[in-house]
């Protein structure tokens, strides 16, 4: 359990590490083809991802998760799911460049023909390192992940700002999305050090399949009901609406999918080891639910109240008009970070069914908050958005945690230091925004109301609230994190 216990601690911190420098990254990336390129330029590719997306989501099948998850699992078992989705990265390309034309016509766009047939290739490369991922993220090898998605992220920006200086515009773009899974797989491919066998027909993956599948479908409804807005954004309000949407879209989910993402992998692999062990489950979910909300909350804050400096210095003046969608979609930040976690303690105690009618009920009514805002444009279906996210909080928190070792006042006694802390720290930042006004340059002004708001956050939440033990058990794990990965064959 000690051992248990650190690599979880080490897994988080080197997450939580790489992660923040991803986010650099992206923040970087996203300012320097901003300015390169025009809000139609974003909109095109993203007609094509809002429904490529849904394919995105059958890249692994759910395998992935149920390699994790599995108490034990053997090298037969690893090969044949390699092999099947290996055939699922076929079977989705070919979709995908079958869906083209359609794709061009119904957004009547001819050029996304072109871009659809780019990002197919990447279901290919997905396929060819899902296991390669589940067996690293299943012994805890987390410095190599991260490592990985660094690379990748690097490479595939340095390609996309090459492309969009020599003037292709959107080109640089596709040639992004595809780089991504090609770079990732290579990286995998070496860190894990895995060679897949043939596969075989009775190795015992049944169980597996179905797991995997209604961690899929779930991924499916979720993701219709997180992104069927910007479908319909494209269709009746054109490239550039989706362009200005998008971007607020991405920037406001940047720092939240980045955290989720560090904590949830490490969470899910350690509470999958725990699900016969409920005490202790319960005691690791609250405090990987606890360091996601403390760092989500000064963010979702901040986009809230600095939106239009925000905008401003991360896109540059062409993009003022996505302030306001920042800001509205803000909401979502913390909506999605009280939720998220849900979905690691449901997936590692099996209870993916439950998560599933969740989605069944949460997506659709998204979507009709969406068709209600759609006559707005933009702006009303950001309104919408937060809305139904803001009003779904409690009661499907709930229902996620009937029946397991979570209370909901365990939930609400975690979210209210924080909370209570991001609200003092909000009140004096505010004013000290409205003090100085637009007396002081840009960049200064945007420093300074940060720095007031996450430092004062900070100061109480440590000092005042009391989280001070959580905090330096992620720097004693930030010493010990860089262990180099070892040989995950053995499974």
């Amino acid at each position: 359990m000690q051992d248990l216990r650190e690599k979880t601690i080490r897994g988080a911190s080197m997450r939580l590490f790489a992660q923040g420098a991803s986010f650099l990254l992206r923040i970087v990336s996203l300012m320097i083809l901003a300015r390169l390129l025009q809000p139609n330029d974003f909109g095109l590719v993203g007609m094509v991802t809002a429904i490529t997306g849904v394919l995105t989501l059958f890249r692994d099948f759910g395998l992935s998760a149920a390699t994790v998850q599995k108490a034990d699992i053997t090298n037969d078992q690893t090969s044949t799911l390699f092999w099947l989705n290996v055939l699922v990265g076929v079977v989705l390309t070919i979709v995908t460049f079958a869906a083209a034309p359609a794709i061009g016509a119904f957004y009547r766009e001819p050029r996304l023909v072109g871009v659809t047939c780019i990002v197919a290739g990447g279901f290919f490369f997905n396929g060819l390192g899902v296991q390669h991922s589940a067996l690293l993220q299943r012994h805890m090898k987390f410095a190599a992940l991260a490592y990985i998605d660094l690379i990748s992220l690097i490479a595939s920006t340095v390609l996309a700002i090459f492309v969009a200086k020599a003037g292709y515009g959107f080109w640089a773009l596709a040639w992004m999305t595809l780089s991504v899974p090609i770079v990732s797989t290579i990286g995998l491919w070496v860190a894990a050090r895995w060679t897949p066998g043939m596969p075989r027909r009775n190795s015992g993956i049944r169980s597996m399949l179905r797991f995997g599948g209604t961690v899929t479908l779930n991924g499916l409804v979720m993701y219709i009901g997180s992104n069927f807005e910007k479908v319909l954004l494209g269709r009746f309000w054109g490239a550039e609406a989706i362009g200005i949407y998008g971007r607020a879209y991405q920037l406001i989910r940047i720092p939240t999918d980045n955290l989720n993402w560090a904590v949830g992998e490490v969470a899910f692999s350690a509470l999958s080891r725990l699900q016969h062990d409920l005490a202790t489950l319960k005691r690791y979910f609250l405090r990987g639910y606890s360091l996601v909300l403390v760092l989500t909350l000064p963010i979702t804050f901040a986009c809230a109240l600095f939106a239009n400096d925000l905008i401003a210095a991360l896109l540059g003046p062409k993009w003022r008009s996505a302030a306001i969608i920042f800001q509205l979609l803000a909401p979502t930040i913390l909506a999605f970070a009280i939720l998220n976690p849900m979905g690691w303690l449901m997936n590692a105690m099996g209870l993916v069914g439950r998560g599933l009618k969740i989605a069944m009920v949460l997506a659709p009514t998204m979507v009709i908050g969406y068709l209600i805002g759609l006559p707005y444009g933009p702006k009303g279906v950001a309104i919408a958005y937060s809305s139904v996210m803001a009003l779904a909080v409690v009661p499907l928190l709930a229902w996620s945690v009937h029946n397991t070792s979570i209370r909901l006042r365990d939930i609400f006694h975690v979210i209210s230091r924080p909370l209570i802390s991001i609200g003092l720290a909000s009140v004096i930042s505010y004013g000290a925004k409205v003090l100085w006004g637009e007396s002081l340059g840009l960049w200064l002004r945007l420093f300074l109301e940060l720095a007031v708001l996450f430092i004062i956050y900070a100061a109480f939440l440590v000092f005042v609230i009391g989280e001070k033990n959580l905090y330096l058990d992620i720097i004693r794990g930030l010493r010990g994190s860089a262990a180099s990965p070892k040989n995950v064959a053995s499974t």
